[in-house]
C-alpha cells in the first residue's frame, strides 16, 4: 500500500521554548519511508535534534527563540509494517495506571461490564464496541487535561477520549493496552488521529472505537502509554500559541472497507 501523509504547523513562539514535536512517520520493519522536515522561525532555517523513542518513535527536539515557526512534514509510506514482538517489559508497563488512564479506578466498573479480560481474545473487541456505542464523538466537548474518566462520566470525546477509555477498561480487567498517534486516511475530518492496542493472541492489534478510518490504511507515529507519550507537540518552558495546523493523508486508490470488528494491525 503506498501513502501520502503532510502536516503544515504554524506556531507562535513569545518567548524561548523547548519544543518536541511527534509528526515523524514511526521507524518500522518493512516500511520504507520517503519524508522531508523543515522548521523555519522568522523565515530562517532550524534544525531539531532527533531523538529515538519507544516502538519507532521520533521526537524532533528544537530550542528556539520568539517569533513565527513554521513546520512542514511529508512523506510517502510504501509497504506494510512486519509486527513488532512485545517485549516483557511492555507487557507490564501498558498494564500500569498512567496521566490520562487511571485504569484503577474503574477496576469495579470495568469487571462488571467485562468479567476478566486476562485469557479472552474476544474482550478487546467488546470493549471497543461498548466504548463506540456508548461514547458520543463530538469536537470540542473535551479539554487537553481531561482522561478517561472525565471521558466516562460525560459520555463525549475525540479521539484521544475514546481511545483512552478503551485502554482503561482494557487495563482494568487485565489486557495490556496502550495508544498509537496516528495518519489516518479517510478520517473526516481530517486531523491527527489517536487509536487503541490491544495485546491479543501474541501480537498487537488496532481497535478504533470511533470508527472514522480504516484501520488497514493507518500510518504509525508514536505509541505510549496515553496522550503524554504520543502528543504532536510539547512545550518546555516557554510560551507558545499555535495558529494553524492542517494534516493531510491519503492512501493510492480506493479506501480499504474495515467492519471494525476483526482483529488488525497498523500497517
Amino acid at each position: 500500500m503506498k501513502r501520502d501523509v503532510s502536516v503544515l504547523l504554524d506556531v507562535e513562539v513569545h518567548a524561548e521554548s523547548l519544543l518536541e514535536f511527534q509528526i515523524a512517520v514511526a521507524h518500522q520493519p518493512g516500511v520504507e519511508v520517503i519524508e522531508s522536515l523543515s522548521f523555519e522561525l522568522g523565515g530562517v532555517r532550524r534544525t531539531a535534534k532527533e531523538v529515538s523513542g519507544p516502538h519507532g518513535s521520533r521526537i524532533h527536539v528544537l530550542r528556539c527563540g520568539a517569533g513565527n515557526l513554521r513546520t512542514e512534514y511529508s512523506a510517502r509510506v510504501l509497504g506494510a509494517a512486519r509486527p513488532e514482538p512485545p517485549s516483557d517489559y511492555d507487557l507490564a508497563l501498558y498494564l500500569r495506571p498512567s496521566r490520562f488512564v487511571e485504569s484503577d479506578k474503574m477496576l469495579g466498573f470495568a469487571a462488571s461490564e467485562f468479567g476478566c479480560g486476562i485469557d479472552d481474545p474476544e474482550t478487546p473487541g467488546r470493549v471497543a464496541a461498548w466504548v463506540a456505542d456508548r461514547i458520543g464523538y463530538l469536537p470540542g466537548s473535551s479539554a487537553p487535561s481531561d482522561s478517561a474518566v472525565d471521558t466516562l462520566l460525560t459520555s463525549n470525546g475525540v479521539c484521544r477520549d475514546f481511545s483512552h477509555l478503551m485502554v482503561a477498561l482494557l487495563r482494568a480487567v487485565g489486557v495490556p493496552a496502550r495508544v498509537a498517534s496516528v495518519y489516518p486516511p479517510g478520517c473526516m475530518p481530517m486531523d491527527f488521529h489517536s487509536v487503541a492496542e490491544a495485546y491479543v493472541d501474541g501480537d498487537w492489534q488496532v481497535f478504533d472505537p470511533t470508527r472514522l478510518a480504516p484501520r488497514s490504511s493507518l500510518v504509525r507515529i508514536a505509541t505510549g502509554r496515553d496522550a503524554a507519550d504520543i502528543a504532536f507537540l510539547g512545550n518546555h518552558g516557554g510560551d507558545i500559541t499555535v495558529n494553524g495546523l492542517w494534516v493531510r493523508s491519503f492512501v493510492d486508490g480506493p479506501l480499504p472497507y474495515d467492519d471494525h470488528i476483526h482483529p488488525t494491525t497498523i500497517n
